[in-house]
């Protein structure tokens, strides 16, 4: 697509400290302690992220008394934590003890008002939550004197590898001064995963797949009062880069994907947006959870390929991204979640979707000013593209359950002001009419792919938003390889969106080369467009995702899910019922 919406929220405020690490794929839920009566105020501390050197949180806080115009929140660490960056409000640390003051949009807080706010911190050792809060000066979650449980993970401990299929044993510690628990419950993120009612708390969690995960002990009094232990992260080894996961090993034969086996293989599946726009924009690398939960919600719609949009500035590093978000830590998040859906059964597309350059032409829209990685471009720039593809051609070749998509969806023809010398732009790049830097073409990036060794199949976009493929074949890149397959996208307001273009157009590429329909979707919130659009290219042989697995929605553009435990929308729930009926 090439408009999304946007879903990450600005920084309001930074405070001093070391540059926090951010990762996906692991959400820790952990309620506080609550009082029996309502206290004047209320905070839930949620760890929505966490890796070794560091996590993210969030904060909800509610106001039970009398409405007030400014708030400020207080809050005292255990350990070393060191808030990095804090947003929806002005954030300070001294020592352990923490400040957060309302900014000047959201401090009106009436009679059950409440107000979110999140942070970044760095920490080593165990990250215990806080567990007193105030606001105002007063105390919150009635901690005027009510006891509460103390809970601990002591096995696992933080950054313990486990190799795929793994049997990760839990075992946590937990007391109360002058009361009794009655029960803990070990979670993997929001997933609730076992509860013992009897010491010594203990859960042997079994065959456990390749990935990261955050766990979490929840400790119950007998009063019904719980604490949360601070997460643990882990990690599962296996079937990621080397290729030794379930997924097929997919090669070109002709005009279809085979695995190592000589299988045909149609791709079915959807799009995950967030890291080509999170990292660039300053609030992480993805938008919404990248866990096991979540994949596992994605399989349940028997989706057998995801599409991951990715910025090259993010990957490369470049100056103007934030460093926690760039280079190796966003490298790494990729790497984890390509190994997390290999270990699933699914192919990994990985597309190049933002890139630099500045270009003010036919079509710029929003992205007439900025000539770095903020949205799409009419083709890739050489001086950024090439080291992209040869770096991420390295670091995933000799998996071939990965498919590189070289550019998600160029439309050089708009620059350049003619179809076929759009075309010649799309293959051989260098200096393009109307295009201010010079272009890296698919053939220019196929090369820099191969050079690496890598022989993973690849993906090429047609031209006018990947929706054209009059001269696909005709300047088609060579291959050393022999792995290329024609890329398309359709949508209900592109051009090419009957029956008779399908026909016309599409139909005689996929005679000769695969074709993925890598985004396919409409943007009334329904399935009306993409019925006869799957039965047309199910009849070709053809594979198809839908954009897009994120709750956003559907009425601002195609979003298959209202929530990640695979909710459909009125759109997501055509796509699905479609999928379901496939062998």
């Amino acid at each position: 697509m090439r408009q999304l919406i946007p879903r990450a929220v600005r920084l309001v405020a930074g405070v001093a400290g070391g540059a926090a690490l951010l990762l996906g794929g692991m959400v820790a839920t952990t309620p506080m302690a609550v009082a029996a009566t309502t206290p004047p105020c209320q905070v839930a501390y949620t760890v929505t992220n966490s890796w070794g050197t560091g996590f993210q949180g969030s904060i909800d806080i509610t106001n039970n008394a009398a409405p007030v115009t400014s708030w400020t929140l207080g809050f005292s660490f255990a350990g070393n934590q060191m808030v990095s960056n804090g947003w929806n409000g002005t954030w300070s640390q001294t020592g352990q003890n923490v400040t957060v003051t309302s900014a000047a949009w959201n401090g009106s807080l009436a009679t059950g008002g409440k107000v979110n706010i999140g942070f970044t911190a760095n920490m080593s050792g165990t990250n215990t939550d806080p567990m007193a809060f105030t606001l105002n000066g007063v105390a919150c979650n009635g901690a005027s004197g009510t006891p509460t449980p103390t809970v601990a993970i002591t096995s696992p401990t933080a950054g313990q590898s486990f190799t795929a299929p793994a049997t990760i044993p839990i075992a946590a510690t937990a007391s109360e001064s002058g009361g009794s628990i009655s029960k803990v419950e070990f979670f993997s993120g929001t997933t609730l995963l076992s509860t013992a009612t009897t010491s010594p708390y203990t859960f042997n969690w079994t065959g456990v797949a390749a990935g990261t995960y955050s766990l979490t002990a929840e400790a119950f009094d007998a009063a019904g009062t719980t604490a949360a232990s601070g997460s643990v992260s882990v990690t599962v080894g296996g079937g990621g880069t080397g290729g030794t996961g379930p997924t097929p090993q997919l090669h070109v034969s002709g005009n279809k994907l085979m695995d190592a086996t000589g299988k045909v293989v149609t791709l079915h599946g959807a799009n995950r947006s967030g890291a080509e726009f999170a990292c660039v924009q300053g609030n992480g690398i993805w938008d919404g959870p990248v866990d096991q939960a979540s994949v596992t919600a994605i399989k349940s719609w028997h989706i057998t390929a995801l599409r991951v949009p990715l910025n090259e500035a993010c990957w490369n590093a470049e100056s103007y991204v934030m460093p926690q978000f760039a280079g190796a830590t966003y490298q790494a998040a990729i790497k984890a979640f390509v190994n997390l859906l290999n270990s699933n059964g699914i192919v990994a597309e990985l597309d190049l979707h933002w890139t630099d350059g500045a270009y003010t032409g036919n079509s710029a829209g929003s992205c007439s000013v900025p000539a770095e990685a903020l949205c799409q471009k009419p083709m890739p720039d050489a001086a950024q593209a090439i080291p992209f593809w040869t770096s991420v051609a390295s670091t995933f070749k000799g998996n071939n359950a990965v498919i590189f998509d070289l550019f998600n969806e160029p439309f050089a023809s708009r620059a350049t002001g003619d179809d076929t010398t759009g075309w010649k732009c799309w293959r051989d790049g260098g200096t393009c009419t109307g295009i201010s830097y010079q272009v890296a073409g698919m053939q220019s990036m196929v090369n820099a792919v191969r050079s690496t060794g890598a022989t993973n199949v690849i993906a090429l976009g047609g031209e006018e938003f990947s929706n054209e493929m009059t001269q696909w074949l005709a300047f088609e890149p060579t291959d050393p390889a022999g792995n290329l397959v024609a890329a398309w996208h359709s949508y209900n307001f592109n051009t090419c969106s009957n029956q008779s273009c399908w026909t016309s157009q599409v139909a005689p590429v996929i005679a000769k080369v695969p074709l993925i329909a890598g985004e396919i979707g409409e943007n009334d919130c329904a399935s009306g467009y993409i019925t006869p659009l799957m039965s047309f290219l199910d009849s070709q042989g053809a594979s198809y995702l839908g954009w897009t697995w994120n709750a956003w929605d559907c009425s601002n553009g195609p979003s298959l899910i209202a929530d990640y435990t695979g909710t459909p929308t009125a759109f997501g729930a055509g796509y699905k019922a479609h999928l379901l009926t496939l062998p």
